[in-house]
């Protein structure tokens, strides 16, 4: 299982929400989570064989920055 960690800017509920379908829909994705509590707003990613590059890709359609840590 690989994890992968990003900051974003996905801050409130409603952000979790709007990027849900975009996460859901990438293939490979296990698990996901935003820590909304964190200031980086850090979303990490559990999968088995996602590349970092979807993740990046799915986030940025839904409207919202992502850079890797």
């Amino acid at each position: 299982m690989k994890v992968f960690k990003f900051k974003t800017n996905i801050d409130c509920g409603g952000c979790v929400n709007a990027v849900t379908p975009f996460l859901s829909k990438t293939p490979g994705i296990s698990k996901w989570n935003v820590d909304t509590s964190n200031p980086d707003k850090i979303l990490t990613v559990e999968s088995e064989e996602v590349a970092e590059e979807d993740i990046i890709n799915a986030v940025k359609k839904a409207g919202f920055n992502i850079e890797k840590i």
